[in-house]
């Protein structure tokens, strides 16, 4: 009858991987910003209601072509003049803007006509060109370099572009600018191209981790069991509970995002964790002389117990990102509880199943590593009694260098930081900031007051002073709105000069203007304007110099607004994309101490259940809040900004750290459960247990360390701190674990 269950229980997991083969090809995989917007939050909602109004300030693919020694030479001009008319018909473009398409307004004793900017066909020009143009704010960092050698093209793509829409796009593009104009030098900005790169890096990310870890791991068990069937046994195991894991995604149809590269890593490393518990202690009852069935029981009852307790606390510690406001964070929590969830169950139906039809000798080499644990836990054990002084005041010195580092943790972090590292999207990036406008969006809606309409003179005098006021900033961009209508025809009144492009000095010149302006059929500001015309918009783009210093610009142009504008006449408010993500770094410390808080509760009441003690509630507790504070200094020492994604460090931190610790305080009260003293339940508990913990945390230690491969710097970040916090854990685990049963459980 056994026989029959195992057998069984080995088809059943057969077939399931056979069905999650097939679920993983339907995995599917997507990024955009609005995932990171803070979802409930207000500003957020004033966002939606100000895009209904206008449009989105994301809906643009920028395309910068480079010639060293300048942008005016004729064949060059002529190629890329082609190229900004023939991109209008790319797919899902519905506007295409370039500087050799612009013409200025000329007035002319007969009617008002139009002159190039550029004369393209008279090289003799170009001189002249490039002088007006370059004192032209509206064309510089814009449509081209302050140094005259990049040309942009502006393209103006439908409104909330998808991924194989953005992929269509894409590849229409690089075929126009390689194949059909063969530009030397080009660089492109935009959620189209952010789309598809990110995209591809998560499925690349995912693919080496996974192959990465794998073969870790296979090095890992081959040291440990020097057995092919031992290896064997563990590595189907831990790949089997990935492959489902992978395979429930792909057939629940949840879509993966930028945090989708740790999930080969995590289920490798528990799975691993929890195969090794189970198969060392399988071993030691089987080195005891019990025979196979009943040695299989008892590692279940035993360690299978602990080993539920620990992938529970594990998923509670993951199911804490559910209190944050960021969908890819919550996602991530969500899978990750299940992932754990599902690699337990594959080691106790399946696992258990497998390795009951071997014996000791078949799974693990026998020989000096046994009697090296040993001796090394033997010694450990003999430490925590003769140095119980310098422990306590190792961790207390510890625990204060600890607090200091959380002092200086930031949350001022930039895009470039969740770029991926020597890829084209990060140089292009990049190339954007130098040289141009830079990506980040800022948008200040304008509310007209009391009756008045936004192209009112007492409402548009007021925008002309907020933009003025942004000018000042070196690292804001493009600033731009519907006076530029007004300012281009002051310009044309005065020859085109530079110097002139302005809103004009009185009221009665304003109105004059206004009246030119409705005789212009095809002028399009209504991207500038709501249809009712109480709202309007300015538009600017600001480098990405942090979300915090971004944060305190704001509030100083907030108060300069208020105290330099008609407030009875007109209200400002900032809004767009960028200010949305930044909303983050508010809620990042907020979620992660609520989320923690909550997690530690349940996991305290889980705790008081297995051991019925509120001593030993606060002995398991200790330990594993230790591990976080360490991981809030390292963030501060080494200076990284704390942000959504290494945020779940903390998370994964908790709900694995806890792990040992209910290995370790299970097998001692086991011990002590079959009347053996204090010190000798201990012993016992570092002579078994210790070995298992030691092992699987050296597991996790290089298992997390595989994300430095990574070309993604959170999950480098990530595996870094991981795994140098994971070390404290452990060492917690051994050290103050003993300490603090010799001091708050003397009696016993």
């Amino acid at each position: 009858m056994k026989s029959n269950l195992r057998i069984i229980s080995v088809v059943t997991f057969l077939l399931l991987a056979a069905a999650s083969g097939y679920y993983v090809t339907q995995l599917k995989f997507s990024f955009d910003f609005e995932q990171f917007f803070p979802e409930g939050d207000e500003d957020l909602e004033f966002f939606r209601d100000f895009i209904e109004n206008f449009e989105g300030d994301d809906n643009f693919l920028l395309v910068a072509v480079r010639r060293e020694g300048g942008v005016f030479e004729q064949g060059f001009l002529e190629r890329f003049h082609g190229f900004s008319l023939d991109a209008r018909n790319l797919p899902y473009v519905t506007e295409s803007q370039s500087l050799t398409k612009f013409s200025y307004p000329l007035r002319t004793p007969f009617a008002i006509t139009t002159i190039p900017a550029i004369h393209i066909d008279q090289p003799e020009r170009y001189a002249a060109d490039r002088e007006r143009i370059l004192n032209d704010e509206r064309f510089v960092h814009n449509l081209i370099s302050a140094d005259g050698e990049t040309l942009v093209v502006f393209l103006k793509t439908k409104p909330s572009i998808q991924l194989d829409e953005a992929r269509e796009l894409m590849a229409a593009l690089e075929e126009m600018v390689n194949e059909q104009y063969q530009f030397a030098e080009y660089h492109y900005l935009g959620r189209p191209f952010f789309q598809q790169e990110l995209v591809d890096m998560q499925k690349r990310e995912i693919t080496v981790s996974a192959i990465v870890s794998g073969i870790l791991v296979s090095l890992i068990m081959f040291f440990i069991f020097r057995k092919p069937w031992g290896i064997f046994v563990a590595l189907i195991s831990i790949g089997l509970g990935m492959l489902l894991f992978m395979g429930l995604l792909g057939a629940s149809g949840r879509e993966l995002n930028a945090m989708a590269a740790l999930y080969p890593v995590l289920m490798i490393i528990v799975g691993t964790s929890d195969v090794v518990h189970i198969m060392s202690k399988y071993i030691d009852e089987l080195r005891k002389g019990e025979p196979q069935d009943r040695a299989i029981v008892t590692t279940i009852k035993e360690i299978g117990l602990a080993t539920l307790l620990t992938s529970i606390t594990t998923a509670i510690g993951f199911a804490s990102l559910l209190t944050s406001k960021v969908g890819p964070i919550r996602d991530f929590g969500i899978n990750a509880a299940i992932g754990v969830i599902v690699a337990y169950v594959t080691v106790i139906f399946f696992t258990t199943a497998v390795l009951s039809w071997f014996r000791a000798d078949q799974i693990m080499k026998m020989g000096r590593g046994q009697a090296f644990w040993e001796k090394s836990m033997s010694w450990a054990y003999q430490f925590t009694l003769r140095r119980p002084t310098g422990i306590a005041l190792g961790a207390v010195a510890t625990l204060g260098l600890a607090l200091w580092g959380i002092s200086l943790i930031t949350t001022n972090y930039g895009i470039i930081n969740n770029m991926p590292r020597g890829e084209k999207i990060t140089e292009d990036f990049r190339f954007f900031e130098k040289h141009l406008t830079g990506f980040r969006p800022m948008e200040i809606a304008v509310f007209a007051k009391n009756g008045h309409q936004a192209t009112d003179w007492e409402v548009i005098r007021e925008i002309a002073k907020v933009e003025n006021y942004l000018k000042q900033y070196p690292y804001v961009q493009a600033v731009g709105s519907v006076t530029a209508v007004y300012k281009s025809i002051n310009q044309m009144m005065a020859g085109n000069s530079p110097e002139a492009y302005r809103m004009p000095e009185s009221e009665q010149q304003y109105e004059r203007y206004q009246r030119m302006a409705r005789q212009v059929p095809k002028l399009n500001v209504n991207v500038l304007l709501s249809e009712d015309g109480t709202k309007a918009r300015i538009t600017s783009r600001i480098q990405d110099i942090g979300a915090d210093s971004i944060k305190a610009m704001g509030e100083r142009m907030d108060r300069w607004i208020v105290a330099n504008t008609d407030t009875s006449a007109v209200a400002f408010q900032r809004t767009g994309t960028g200010l949305i993500i930044d909303k983050n770094a508010e809620y990042v410390r907020r979620d992660l101490l609520y989320g923690l808080g909550m997690a530690v509760v349940i996991v305290s009441f889980l705790m008081a259940l297995l051991f019925r003690n509120v001593k030993m509630l606060l002995i398991s507790l200790v330990p594993n809040i230790f591990p976080l504070i360490l991981a809030g200094a390292l963030l501060g020492f080494l200076g990284i900004e704390l942000e959504a994604g290494v945020s779940i460090v903390f998370a994964v931190i908790f709900g694995i750290a806890v792990d040992d610790t209910i290995h370790f305080l299970s097998k001692y009260k086991l011990a002590k459960g079959k009347g053996l003293s204090r010190e000798e339940a201990m012993k016992i508990t570092f002579t078994e247990t210790g070995k298992a913990i030691v092992l699987t945390s050296v597991i996790l230690f290089f298992g997390f360390l595989v994300m430095l491969f990574s070309i993604h710097p959170p999950s480098v970040t990530i595996g870094l701190l991981i795994s140098l916090t994971l070390v404290s854990a452990l060492v917690s685990d051994l050290l103050l674990i003993p300490l603090m049963i010799r001091w708050m459980m003397k009696a016993e």
